[in-house]
């Protein structure tokens, strides 16, 4: 069975480390950008990827921008995008989900709670 990818976009490569030593740990397979660009241009081509995980909080553009932009993808429409954001003040969760996605996860991320979401890919 192929392992579930995850493609994680944060201008943050600390963030990115992080995430990925977790994930590799829970057998997902891992991609990264640390550029909204970046990842729209990967998204654009064949590459398998399961799940984003979107850091909605980036220099140029930032998350709530991207969404809309993966989601005019044809291929990806239905690709699960959670919101990964330091902001979790009251509202937060709404206006990402308003911008298209699918959960919002806070930082710093629960671990639990990031893997109960991608438990039910």
């Amino acid at each position: 069975m192929r392992k579930k990818r995850v493609l994680i976009i944060d201008d943050d490569a600390r963030n990115i480390f992080a995430l990925k030593a977790i994930l590799k740990s829970k057998s997902f397979d891992c991609l990264s950008c640390l550029h909204a660009e970046e990842a729209l241009a990967l998204l654009q081509t064949e590459e398998e990827v399961d799940v984003i995980l979107l850091d909605m909080m980036m220099p140029d553009i930032d998350g709530y921008e991207a969404i809309p932009r993966i989601r005019s993808i044809s291929t990806r429409r239905e690709t699960p995008i959670f919101a990964v954001t330091a902001q979790a003040m009251v509202g937060d969760r709404e206006k990402c989900l308003e911008a298209g996605a699918d959960d919002y996860i806070s930082k710093p991320i629960d671990v639990d709670k990031l893997l109960t979401l991608l438990a039910r890919l």
